[in-house]
């Protein structure tokens, strides 16, 4: 039997989608990792960003330590906090992939978070100040709204890459989409191999299309309409560029 048949054979068997093992049960335990990573990175990334962006210190400090952490790859790291006698395989290797993750994802979110609060412009702080608001009205009335977007843009960007990443876990003893890749790796079976990566990235894909929603949901309608046009200014530029060259448009 070729490759495709035998793939479309895996899909299509129930015993591949049930139980300790099936499709559904892995699917399920890496969301359930990836979405506690997010929660806790989005929680760290967005606070630590907002905070020091409104105070306007130590951001690009914070920023950058952050941003030197991703240059630590996730495996070692993973290998690195699994021999750690406190931290090991406790929970089933949860923590120890939750710790990775968290790793991984709170950069992208602190770099947004602190940028879209830097970017608040100025004349808006002043207004708010104007209208006899203190600190802390200013800072979650105008300043949150503001820079929320760019810090659930931010937030997607980690989501992905958690989601993506999570099937490292499987490297220590966590029963996720990994496992479908490590062990097609292992036996030289392609079929779990490109079943385990298929799954994985239409989990990912999915994770994605969900905080494209809460991204459109939180980017108040001035701001959506201001970059619709300015999107559209570009794309005309681009059109008129290319006419000029003689390039079709």
């Amino acid at each position: 039997m070729s490759f495709w048949p035998r793939l479309g054979h895996f899909f299509t068997t129930s015993a591949n989608w049930t139980g300790a093992d099936g499709i559904v049960h892995r699917v399920v335990l890496q969301a359930e990792l990836s979405a506690i990573v997010v929660v806790i990175a989005g929680a760290l990334g967005i606070g630590f960003g907002f905070l020091l962006g409104h105070v306007g210190r130590g951001g690009l400090v914070a920023v950058n330590a952050a941003n030197a952490a991703r240059a630590v790859p996730s495996l070692a790291l993973l290998t690195l906090l699994a021999i750690q006698p406190s931290i090991g395989l406790r929970a089933g290797g949860f923590l120890t992939a939750g710790i990775t993750l968290v790793v991984l994802a709170v950069p992208p979110i602190l770099t947004n978070s602190y940028v879209g609060m830097r970017e608040v412009d100025a004349d808006v702080r002043e207004a708010a100040r104007a209208m006899g608001m203190n600190g802390w009205q200013q800072l979650w009335k105008v300043e949150v709204p503001l820079a929320l977007p760019l810090a659930v843009a931010g937030l997607r960007t980690a989501a992905v890459e958690v989601v993506a990443t999570a099937t490292l876990a499987a490297y220590v003893t966590v029963n996720d989409l990994g496992v479908y890749i490590f062990a097609g790796l292992s036996t030289q079976d392609s079929v779990e191999t490109v079943a385990g990566s298929l799954l994985v990235a239409l989990l990912a894909l999915l994770t994605d299309l969900l905080l494209v929603g809460a991204y459109r949901l939180v980017t108040p309608e001035p701001l959506r309409q201001r970059r619709g046009a300015r999107g559209a200014q570009v794309l005309r530029r681009e059109r008129g560029a290319a006419r000029a060259v003689g390039q079709p448009s």
